[in-house]
């Protein structure tokens, strides 16, 4: 969307989330599709081994950093990025949608729990339109795209998981016409519903909400095993770059 900062072969935008906030509300009201990735150092990892994935980032309207971890490497190549988290990027977006008569759908999560999210997405900004809600599943298009066809939303917001929900919006987000904006929100509903825990307002702002999330859901050890290599791969291409 403008100036981008390249983290190992994955360009992040340089906006903090006011800033990335206002950048979607503009092109929303110029009715500009927008499609947005929030994305941290498994995205990074992930992106690195699949081409089809970078291809998807390269092609996404926003790139936005969800993790302490790009925030560090921004600064090894010399620039310094701000965290624009997922959960706050959605609650910032929601009273903007609401002030526009802006409609929601809410894709993903395991049943019922999108259900939940969007009650506490609407005592949040009461004037929010939902337009619909279904857990769906991710490799059935055909399904899950008349849904959201028949809805016809303005905003979908996908929670299947990452990377699962930045391909299903790659894939799909031209069949739906209405769609002005799609944003990948991996956690968000199981936040907003309750079933997952908000770290601390410190821990966020130290930077040590991978630590909380950890501590809450010990079977991540798994997905963060990527986190020592995404380390020594930005310290390489630092000395690369010297």
């Amino acid at each position: 969307m403008g100036d981008r900062v390249p983290i190992l072969g994955v360009d992040f935008d340089r906006v903090d989330l006011p800033r990335a906030v206002d950048l979607i509300a503009r092109r929303l009201d110029r009715r500009e599709r927008t499609f947005v990735i929030t994305a941290n150092p498994e995205f990074v990892m992930l992106a690195r081994r699949d081409p089809t994935l970078r291809d998807v980032a390269r092609k996404a309207d926003l790139v936005v950093a969800d993790g302490t971890g790009i925030l560090l490497a921004s600064r090894s190549v010399g620039d310094v990025l701000r965290r624009v988290p997922g959960r706050m990027l959605v609650d910032s977006l929601m009273p903007a949608l609401a002030q526009r008569g802006l409609s929601v759908f809410l894709l993903g999560a395991a049943p019922g729990v999108a259900d939940r999210a969007a009650d506490r997405l609407r005592a949040r900004a009461p004037e929010l339109r939902i337009a619909g809600t279904y857990a769906g599943a991710a490799d059935d298009d055909a399904d899950t795209v008349a849904r959201v066809r028949a809805a016809a939303p303005d905003v979908v917001l996908v929670a299947f998981g990452m990377p699962k929900q930045e391909r299903w919006i790659a894939r799909n987000l031209d069949a739906l016409p209405s769609v002005r904006l799609a944003i990948g929100v991996g956690g968000v509903f199981d936040q907003l519903a309750g079933l997952r825990r908000v770290p601390p307002p410190l821990l966020h702002r130290v930077g040590l909400e991978w630590a909380w999330r950890l501590a809450m859901e010990p079977g991540r050890w798994r997905r963060q095993r990527v986190l020592p290599v995404f380390a020594l791969l930005v310290l390489r291409d630092r000395l690369l770059r010297r």
